[in-house]
């Protein structure tokens, strides 16, 4: 089994990605850093005496881009809001269902989506889910500090704050600090004003991490305080022994986004090892390891339902009590002029 900590000290994803990690070459799989444990699929290991071929990408742009310029991958991972793109770009075909028994044990909310099934199939498995939030050095950062998404606007924190280099969950974040909890339904008035709030913010950022090593080495070394931090990355500073807090329960709220399985157009591999591997994917005891591993929920309730509550309150998986943003489909225009806006930030306009 591959623990969190062995992450730590990754390279960042963004190197991961180039090198395809060998194995069963009749299957490809374009998965986030990290997601490469055999366990998580072990029926298909059983079943095929290996793991898939992985290539590893650090951030879902930076994955549709190695698509869409030519890379060729059975099966890829991104989350939710990513699936318009590859379907308006005719990256993806649809999964036939009907050779996924486990499918119907996900939960319906994570399928209530024109974009993710239609008249014409389903275009997307959901698979796993977690939050971002405050992340922050309980040592150094008084817990009132953080009771407000607003700390990252407080020159108290100026040039020891990091923020996700990555649109979505930089956009919620500019969102929930802003008012909006639901941005589908975005006004440009409130576009505006969750831009203005980057810009204000932007100057008090060290760094704009881009996958959870380069966040864990930031704030193990001390020169980031606070941040806006997936799960992965608490628990993987937490299983090192350093000091590390997560408050998914601001004032103003947290976010939560969910991911999962596309089956893109002419994979090179074997079609039936993609239905393979995603019965291995969501077979109840998967998420065990999924929480153990990558600190992120399953999407099928069953094997859920045998994760302690223990464990889930560890991975900071346990119901809580505050408003949510959901990074649910966005219409892709409105995605792209979200991307191009945050690139203007970051170079300071």
């Amino acid at each position: 089994m591959t623990p969190l900590k062995t992450l730590l000290g990754a390279a960042s994803a963004t190197a991961l990605a180039l090198p395809a990690l060998a194995a069963d070459r009749d299957l490809i799989a374009l998965d986030w850093a990290g997601f490469d444990i055999p366990e998580l699929v072990q029926g298909y290991l059983d079943q095929h005496g290996d793991a898939p071929t992985y290539s590893l990408f650090g951030d879902d742009d930076e994955a549709f881009q190695k698509v869409a310029s030519g890379f060729r991958a059975d099966i890829g991972h991104p989350c939710s809001q990513m699936v318009s793109r590859y379907r308006d770009a005719g990256l993806i075909e649809p999964w036939d269902v009907s050779r996924i028994p486990a499918y119907d044990q996900i939960d319906q909310r994570f399928k209530d989506s024109s974009i993710f099934a239609d008249d014409a199939g389903v275009w997307f498995i959901p698979t796993d889910y977690a939050y971002t939030a405050i992340a922050y050095n309980p040592d150094t950062v008084p817990e009132e500090d953080v009771q407000s998404v607003q700390v990252f606007a407080n020159p108290k924190y100026a040039g020891r704050i990091s923020l996700p280099d990555n649109t979505d969950d930089i956009w919620a974040l500019a969102y929930i600090a802003t008012g909006v909890t639901d941005w589908t339904q975005a006004t440009d008035e409130q576009f505006e004003a969750a831009a203005q709030w980057l810009r204000d913010v932007h100057p008090n950022v060290v760094a704009y991490w881009a996958d959870p090593a380069e966040l864990t080495q930031l704030m193990a070394g001390g020169q980031v305080q606070v941040a806006w931090s997936w799960n992965d990355g608490v628990a993987l500073m937490q299983e090192d022994g350093f000091p590390i807090a997560f408050n998914r329960q601001a004032e103003e709220g947290a976010s939560s986004f969910f991911c999962g399985y596309v089956n893109f157009k002419d994979g090179p591999g074997n079609e039936d090892k993609a239905y393979d591997f995603m019965n291995a994917w969501l077979a109840p005891e998967s998420a065990q390891v999924l929480v153990d591993n990558i600190g992120y929920a399953h999407t099928n309730d069953a094997g859920m339902a045998e994760v302690s509550e223990e464990d889930l309150k560890a991975a900071y998986l346990d119901p809580v009590d505050a408003p949510m943003l959901a990074q649910t489909p966005l219409d892709s225009q409105m995605r792209d002029r979200m991307v191009q806006t945050f690139e203007e930030i970051k170079a300071g306009f």
